[in-house]
């Protein structure tokens, strides 16, 4: 993955367990996702819905966060 998911349904916990620091930009947002119970069920679009924000914005912001040189972190064989 090198930016953020296309699929609107993805699990943010997907999106947390490749891109980790993703997370500061949700909690940046004022968005408790990270470590939510709900982070493996609910998609970028459910927490927009959630906390009031615009998808479209926040992915932007995500992407910016991916694109500044990260690296996705290899996902396990198991």
């Amino acid at each position: 993955m090198t930016k953020v998911p296309d699929d609107p349904h993805a699990p943010l916990a997907d999106l947390f367990r490749e891109w980790p620091e993703t997370a500061c930009t949700f909690m940046e947002n004022g968005m408790l996702c990270p470590g939510c119970p709900f982070a493996p069920f609910h998609s970028i679009a459910d927490a927009c819905r959630e906390y009031g924000l615009d998808p479209d914005r926040l992915r932007d912001m995500l992407g910016a966060r991916i694109s500044a040189g990260s690296r996705p972190r290899p996902r396990s064989e198991a």
